[in-house]
């Protein structure tokens, strides 16, 4: 399980990662950077100067603070974990505090967890606001591109003439008036969508709170 600290520093790494998304290579000063994380310029610089012990940063006193090589990627993977569990809240669907919920969500995150979001949701390229989701590095990257050991995925990533068995979805009274359940047969044609055979007419926002498991 990961510790607090752990959490607190992937916070710092992620936060700096957002600075170096508006200005890649730009030194952040510590102050900035506090007043971001709703910490003390004290606390700020003490973790900094941890995390630049550790080989995530380099802290120049007075000039600021740039994430290294190794920092960056660690940032860019807690951004991308980030804003994939936000698609994921949203597709849920989910009421509370999507930010909020995908912060905590994040830390829990593996790269088998990431690699199977990054598949049931299509390979969002966006989060819920639009911005853009970090690619997949390392090992993450090439399981996306090399390896599929799944055949589920998102509904609304299904592709004309692939057909599916839904094993899962959320609450809807509109799915449940069109009689869609666990266990039915969606099919995706070139006109459209049938389930067990009928037709029926699906929004891409009720596709997305469905999971299939795309026939061979």
């Amino acid at each position: 399980m990961v510790g607090h600290f752990q959490e607190f520093e992937d916070e710092y790494l992620e936060t700096l990662y957002e600075f170096h998304e508006s200005e890649p290579g730009g030194m952040v000063k510590t102050g900035v950077l506090a007043k971001r994380l709703g910490v003390s310029p004290a606390s700020a610089t003490e973790m900094v100067q941890r995390l630049s012990k550790r080989g995530y940063v380099s802290y120049t006193p007075y000039k600021g603070v740039l994430l290294t090589a190794y920092g960056l990627e660690h940032g860019q993977r807690m951004k991308r974990r980030h804003r994939l569990a936000e698609v994921m809240l949203e597709r849920l669907p989910f009421n509370g505090n999507a930010h909020a919920t995908a912060c905590r969500l994040e830390h829990a995150i593996d790269d088998d967890l990431e690699v199977a979001l990054s598949r049931w949701l299509g390979y969002p390229e966006t989060d819920p606001s639009g911005r853009p989701i970090p690619p997949a590095a390392g090992e993450v990257a090439e399981r996306l591109t090399t390896v599929w050991p799944t055949t589920q995925r998102a509904a609304s990533a299904l592709q004309a003439g692939e057909s599916g068995l839904i094993v899962a979805m959320a609450q809807s009274e509109a799915l449940a008036g069109l009689g869609i359940a666990p266990g039915a047969l969606l099919e995706c044609t070139e006109s459209g969508y049938a389930v067990d055979g009928a037709k029926v007419l699906l929004s891409d926002a009720l596709l997305d709170t469905m999971v299939v498991n795309v026939s061979g």
